[in-house]
């Protein structure tokens, strides 16, 4: 997340928000040292891994990944 609020930086925006579903406290403050704001939908304590904010937190295989990214975007008006 720290690269990406870099790398999103470098464009100069008026503000930058970070929004997670889940995340640790401290980890949350010390990004709200970099951006301007932060949502955070759940904080487990104490906070083990990304896994306990999900009840389905299966891994994505590679074919997956590949079919995803080869397929076109899908917008929305």
């Amino acid at each position: 997340m720290r690269a990406a609020v870099a790398a999103v930086r470098r464009g100069r925006p008026a503000r930058l928000i970070v929004a997670v579903p889940v995340g640790a406290w401290d980890t949350c403050e010390m990004l709200l040292r970099e951006v301007d704001e932060v949502v955070c939908a759940r904080h487990p304590e104490p906070f083990r891994a990304v896994h306990q904010g999900y009840l389905d937190f299966s891994q994505t295989s590679d074919e997956q990944v590949l079919a995803l990214l080869a397929a076109p975007p899908a917008y929305r008006d």
